[in-house]
């Protein structure tokens, strides 16, 4: 079989060499659009359900969620191990595929499961997937910052500004709030005002949640004029939620909020900050969708952070405050450097060894060749260009001259010893063939242990 190969490939040597050039400019198109990262990801084929119950302990979420979840999450196609971990507030499952599984397949499967979480969770309580990022997806962190501004104002802005613009670029899965407190509406109710008053808690509540709403209605025809009816009532200011009836006395008048305390802005409750030189800060981080190119993405993340300078609060900057982008140049500078002089080293050494410019040309050639080719694959394989598979292919070039120079310098000593020292002329592919065929099947079995081993 390998003597067979090796005979037809240099019967038909004008097809192998228009193979070998097709194949170069698709490995170096592959190498132009690959992924490229520092890091391999080495992260399981995983997905990950969060579900929020808000004021719960973890033995509540444990027995009320984490536990029926997973054990409807086992039996999907393809599972290996679900994790679970159950915390003050939510919960969190992994299910890890086999490898073999596509990885949007398996979210789908696991949505398709949560459709009906509702039927065994408790009421109000709905499950949600991760972004479809990887554990080496946070490739982007910023800050933002401004003089004047407390944590809850730019906490606001970031929230409801810059958070979805960039949400918006192609190839980022999500961009995650963090640092500050969120702004929200307090009520700091007096427990002997809802006592003598004969409120509970959770009338006030019902009452509030009730009056933040917008009610439809039909449309007016007056002359050739349509109007609409509606009846808008959406909360906008503390006043809004203060003035909302709650209760009446018995001789009518209405009991509202502010009667039964105060009504204010304040922090969320968090378990968490962003410091940056010692300082509380509020930030994002930026997570890169699966199997996006990090360089590609960041770039596009920045560009859109140039657009958005200038639709921010005159004082309020967006800061890098983590970017991916120099640990990958710089890891990727080291390992294709040392590619680049094992080549030249390499090229220098087969010249003074097999003396004969030929020759060496024949067996240096092999070098880029293979190299574009292992390229080639990766990028089908859906590999990504890093500091480890660079290293690979740094080992592997001694490998290739090794087998390169053996079946070069078999040929050459075959025609040395057919022509002695006059020049070699006329048709010599049969003496080729007869030196390539007598060391083909060694070379081909010692490769073999080598990447076996």
């Amino acid at each position: 079989m390998i003597e067979s190969i090796i005979e037809w490939s240099i019967r038909n040597r004008w097809i192998v060499i228009l193979a070998s050039l097709v194949l170069g400019v698709a490995g170096f198109r592959a190498l132009m659009t690959m992924p490229v990262d520092a890091i391999p990801d080495l992260s399981e084929n995983q997905v990950i359900v969060f579900t929020d119950w808000t004021g719960r302990s973890p033995q509540e979420i444990e027995d009320q969620i984490t536990y029926p979840l997973s054990v409807n999450l086992q039996g999907l196609a393809g599972v290996k191990v679900v994790r679970s971990s159950s915390e003050f507030n939510f919960s969190m499952i992994t299910i890890i595929f086999d490898d073999a599984t596509d990885y949007y397949f398996a979210r789908q499967r696991v949505l398709e499961r949560l459709s009906i979480a509702s039927m065994f969770l408790p009421q109000g309580v709905i499950p949600y997937l991760a972004p479809d990022a990887t554990a080496v997806g946070q490739i982007f962190w910023y800050t933002v910052e401004g003089e004047g501004k407390d944590l809850g104002e730019l906490r606001s802005i970031q929230d409801w500004y810059v958070r979805y613009q960039l949400n918006s670029v192609p190839g980022v899965a999500e961009v995650a709030s963090v640092g500050g407190a969120p702004r929200e509406y307090q009520l700091d109710l007096d427990p002997n005002k809802l006592r003598a008053y004969g409120i509970s808690l959770g009338e006030v509540y019902s009452a509030v949640a009730r009056s933040n709403s917008s009610v439809g209605g039909r449309v007016v025809h007056q002359g050739n004029a349509e109007y609409l009816i509606r009846s808008v009532g959406w909360i906008e200011d503390i006043d809004d939620i203060r003035e909302t009836v709650v209760a009446q006395r018995k001789n009518g008048t209405p009991i509202d909020v502010g009667m039964l305390g105060a009504v204010q802005v304040g922090p969320a409750f968090r378990r968490s900050v962003l410091e940056k030189d010692g300082k509380e800060v509020v930030g994002g981080v930026v997570l890169m969708r699966y199997g996006e190119n990090p360089l590609e993405v960041t770039r596009r993340v920045k560009e859109k952070i140039s657009t958005l300078q200038a639709g921010l609060p005159e004082g309020v900057r967006i800061v890098p405050f983590y970017d991916r982008t120099p640990l990958i140049h710089k890891a990727l500078e080291t390992v294709s450097g040392t590619v680049k002089e094992e080549l030249i080293v390499s090229t220098i050494a087969i010249l003074l060894v097999m003396g004969h410019l030929g020759n060496a040309f024949v067996v240096t050639i092999t070098l880029p060749m293979a190299i574009l080719f292992s390229f080639l694959m990766m990028r089908l394989f859906g590999m990504s260009s890093n500091i480890m598979s660079l290293a690979g292919l740094s080992i592997s070039v001694g490998i290739l001259i090794d087998q390169a120079v053996v079946m070069g310098e078999n040929a050459a000593h075959h025609l040395t010893r057919h022509f002695g020292r006059e020049r070699v002329t006329g048709d010599t592919t049969e003496i080729v063939i007869r030196a390539c065929r007598t060391v083909g099947r060694p070379i081909f079995f010692s490769v073999l242990i080598t990447i076996l081993s």
